[in-house]
């Protein structure tokens, strides 16, 4: 999805919603310098291709611009998927937008280290100061900031309510023994039990990097990015502890060909009915009613099973948030335009639409959406987080995390295999 996605946070979740005062953004009327006395264009790319972000930020651009005659905002919403490819050919020459969506963690990392991003440290410290210390992490390297927090969140399971009654499960499972157990109860009741996008390969990973945090925990996840070393025995269980889930062919038919927000994608089935469940983020609800009807008042959401005999912990949640960079060669209106998004009256709009969750200190009341209230107070109460894992390691081994999980999930390589793949890969980089 146009989200997917899928960012980085670091710190503890519980500090999304510490409290504070509520401020951002300071004045938002201020001529950049760079354009006082000149036309200029920001070209802006980003993933909001779905309602409501998609006409929300249309109509944002045009009150920047009435406030701001000399600046054109190109706004360029682009599919997740097709974002991610088109921002990785264009920064391989060296080159990025003026502003962008970024998850933040390796990839971001990368960039800055070819010195394709503004350091914002400085330019925007007076209001950088107003964004809660986990939401700003993800994007901090060094005690700099490179890029500014838009949304954050965390992956769950998203249900139908009505066909959980229906299959007889009477409460959301809480160990991954109880969850297979609805799975095959969900079966047994001609109920197509999880929706996937098997063709993205993202989503497909939120299962083994959910696993690999319940068996092994996060430290372990951590330190496998200082040895490239995947192959150890909890990773590989972790792997087995999926192909438990792929061996009850729990997915809807044609799922490998599936996209993630299409008519006929992972989103579209969850929102119409046709599946119970689907491991996805905080802006599930939004795509589901977009690309399908909408389960309303069925939907609900229950945090990622403990593992019997893990080492992590059942509070550590697995996630991020969505943020914007900005070019090393941008115009200063560039950085102007991102105060103006970052501000605190546009982005308690924002998350008043429903589609992101506060990063603003103070916020935390704006969120009315009961879902979304359920998703913020799992993150209160979360002991740790853990950034996606194709976002927090570097890109070439977050690609190997995909790739090789999705060809475990279609049945192409076993446990022992995607762990070696993904340690051969970390050891390359």
């Amino acid at each position: 999805m146009s989200l997917s996605r899928r960012g980085v946070v670091l710190l503890a979740a519980s500090a999304l919603l510490m409290a504070g005062c509520g401020g951002g953004g300071g004045d938002t009327g201020a001529a950049p310098a760079s354009s006082a006395n000149a036309k200029v264009t920001v070209e802006w790319w980003n993933i909001s291709t779905t309602e409501p972000l998609k006409s929300f930020w249309v109509q944002k651009v045009k009150e920047y611009q009435a406030a701001h005659p000399n600046v054109t905002i190109k706004n360029v919403p682009i599919e997740n998927e097709a974002f991610k490819a088109k921002l990785s050919t264009v920064t391989q020459s060296g080159k990025t937008p003026d502003l962008y969506t970024t998850w933040g963690g390796g990839v971001l990392k990368q960039q800055v280290d070819a010195g394709l991003v503004k350091d914002l440290s400085s330019e925007a410290a007076t209001w950088l100061a107003d964004f809660t210390p986990a939401a700003l992490s993800a994007y901090q390297f060094d005690s700099k900031t490179y890029a500014v927090p838009n949304d954050i969140g965390m992956v769950g399971f998203w249900y139908n309510k009505k066909l959980f009654a229906k299959a007889g499960i009477t409460e959301p499972p809480g160990t991954w023994t109880a969850y297979l157990d609805a799975v095959k109860k969900l079966k047994a009741a001609g109920i197509t039990p999880i929706a996937l996008a098997g063709k993205e390969k993202w989503p497909g990973h939120y299962y083994w990097a959910y696993l690999a945090m319940r068996v092994a925990g996060l430290d372990a996840l951590k330190q496998a990015a200082v040895d490239d070393d995947f192959n150890k025995p909890d990773f590989v269980t972790a792997g087995a502890k999926l192909k438990e889930l792929v061996d009850l062919q729990p997915f809807q038919k044609g799922f490998l060909g599936a996209g993630y927000g299409t008519p006929d994608g992972q989103a579209a089935v969850m929102g119409n009915g046709k599946a119970a469940m689907e491991l996805m983020g905080q802006w599930a609800p939004t795509v589901q009613k977009d690309a399908g009807k909408g389960l309303g008042d069925d939907l609900g959401f229950f945090p990622f099973p403990a593992v019997e005999g893990g080492k992590g912990n059942v509070a550590d949640a697995f996630g991020g948030g969505g943020g914007y960079a900005v070019g090393a060669n941008a115009p200063a209106a560039a950085v102007d335009f991102l105060k103006f998004l970052s501000s605190a009256d546009i982005h308690r709009q924002t998350v008043e639409t429903g589609a992101v969750l506060p990063v603003l200190k103070g916020e935390e009341s704006i969120v009315k959406d009961p879902n979304l209230s359920v998703v913020a107070t799992q993150l209160a109460g979360a002991s740790g987080f853990q950034l996606y894992l194709d976002q927090a390691y570097p890109p070439a081994v977050g690609a190997e995390v995909n790739d090789s999980v999705a060809a475990l999930i279609a049945g192409q390589k076993t446990p022992e295999q995607v762990a070696d793949a993904i340690t051969q890969v970390a050891k390359s980089e």
